[in-house]
Parts: C-alpha cells; structure tokens; sequence
C-alpha cells in the first residue's frame, strides 16, 4: 500500500505537465496568427506618430488603450491572411510550417479567431479612445484582407504597391487617438510608410522569389526579374528619401528630423544601389533588415523633434 501511494503522485505529474506544454503550444501557435513580429514596427509608427501630432503630451492611458487596439486590429488581419494564403503557404518553405498549415490549428478556428481580434478591436477603440481611431483601424484590416490579399495579391506585381495603404494606415489610427481628427499633416506619415513599403517588401521577395514563383503569386522578381525590381527599389528608395524631406519644408519637423531623414534616407539609398550594382543575397537580405531599422529610427526622430 505504501509503496502504491508513494507512486501515484508520479504518474499523474507527467500528464499535468504535458498538458501545460500543449497548452502553451497552442498559445504560442494562436499569438503566431497575429504576426507579432510586424506588429511591433506598426506599434512604434503608430505611438511615434501620435506624439507628432499631441507633442503637448497624451495620457498613458490612451496610447495603451491605443496600442492594445492597434494590435487587436493588425493581429485580427494577420490571422485571417493566415486563413487565406494557408494553401500557398503550404508551397513556400518560409511559411510552410505555420500553424495552419502544419495543421496545429483548424483553418475555420484561425479564421473565427482573426475576426473575433477586429470585432473586438473595433468596439475596445471605439469605447476606450473614439470612433475615429475605431473606423480607420478597421479601414486597415479591411484594405489588408480584401484590397491587398484577397484582390492584389494574385492579380498583380504591383500589389504591394498599391496595396500597402493598408500597411500605412496605423499612423493615421495614431493621429486620430491623439487628436480625435485628421489633419493635412497626418499624410506625411502615412505616405512615408506607404513609401517604404515596397523597397522594404521587394527586398524581400529577391530572397524568396523561388516560393513565390511555386505558389503563383505575380511578385515583382517573378513577372519582372531581379534586375528589374533591384532597379525598382532605387527608384523608390530615392522618393522615400526626397519625400522624408517635405515635412520639414512645412513646419512639421525641424532640424534634429532633418538630419535623421537625411543621414538615414542616405544609408537606405545607399544599400539600395549597392544591392543594384552588386546583387546578391547578402545585400538584399541586408537592406531588407535595415529598412525595418530605418522606419523605427526615422519616426523615432519625428517622435524627439517634435516633443522637444
């Protein structure tokens, strides 16, 4: 008897702790539906842009309110491109092992839960910082699934172009919690970002043109060639930079700005030609990297400027 007691606690210790694991995993394969990574530079254009706009100061409340929104909001658009793209991403290497795929979560259950996260997003802006904020956010996830996912995406190689508006919507939600308005101003951010995006992505699909070429999907360097979107990718990394510049012309930023936009829209330029005149993975993969340094640090400085 004493020897069946002592075991028992042993056998049912491995089973607790192996449901805790699954448990876990299931959490983590759930928080991987909404894209963190990408929401974490959406966030700091979002924050940055509402200093920009209330440099006086915002209560804390309302950028936590807003940043909770915001994930809600881009999270809710990733799980349910998770939900769409689940078949070509079963063909590409990168995306391949992603919970829906893997079949770690049921396609419809990532589906409900991307538009559970909007709904919810909707409703918490909506009561927590204004309808405003609540209606451009939903704007975002819309745009993303629909304009850019759903449309764009299979149909043309400038679907990141014209469907990255979607992608720049996050400082406009930003300009909104701040203010509860729009104003001319709240462009320069939203343009800046939609700007980068294709730079930013094409640079991207050089390293991964062979999966998109399996699935499909008309990228640039697919229909185009790499020639052609390295050539792309100067072009619009010069716009970026001259654009960065325009704000500073009307007042919105001054002279610590200026230096930021000019000193990292010189380096973005830069990588971009050397990727065009020495192509090669190491480069694209370098620029790709810095471009999501440049967009942090560059509204970081918009961010500075302003409250000083």
């Amino acid at each position: 008897m004493e020897s069946t007691t002592a075991k028992a606690p042993n056998l049912v210790r491995p089973a607790s702790g192996a449901a805790a694991g699954t448990f876990l995993a299931h959490v983590r394969d759930y928080i991987a539906l909404t894209k963190p990574r990408i929401i974490s530079l959406l966030l700091v254009t979002t924050v940055a842009t509402m200093v920009v706009a209330a440099p006086e100061g915002l209560a804390v409340s309302t950028v936590l309110w807003t940043m909770l929104g915001g994930y809600l909001a881009a999270g809710g658009a990733g799980a349910i491109n998770h939900y769409l793209d689940r078949e070509r991403d079963a063909r590409m290497a990168r995306t391949r092992g992603r919970p829906l795929v893997a079949g770690r979560i049921e396609p419809l259950h990532g589906l409900y839960f991307g538009i559970t996260l909007g709904v919810l997003a909707f409703v918490q802006l909506a009561i927590t910082v204004n309808l405003l904020s609540a209606v451009l956010a939903m704007a975002g996830l819309l745009g993303y699934v629909f304009v850019y996912t759903m449309w764009l995406k299979p149909l043309t190689p400038q679907n990141i172009v014209i469907g990255g508006a979607a992608g720049a919507v996050p400082p406009l939600v930003g300009w909104a919690a701040a203010t509860g308005a729009l104003a001319w101003d709240a462009l320069y951010p939203f343009a800046i970002v939609f700007l980068w995006t294709p730079p930013h992505f094409w640079a991207l699909s050089l390293l991964i043109k062979d999966d998109y070429a399996r699935t499909g999907v008309p990228m640039l360097p697919v229909v185009r060639g790499d020639e052609v979107t390295r050539r792309q990718i100067v072009v619009y990394a010069a716009i970026l930079a001259l654009f960065t510049i325009a704000p500073v012309v009307t007042g919105l930023f001054g002279g610590l700005y200026l230096a930021a936009a000019i000193t990292l829209g010189a380096g973005f330029l830069g990588l971009a030609i050397r990727l065009a005149r020495h192509p090669s993975r190491q480069a694209a993969l370098r620029l790709y990297l810095s471009s999501l340094a440049y967009l942090a640090l560059l509204f970081c400085a918009m961010a500075i400027d302003r409250a000083i």
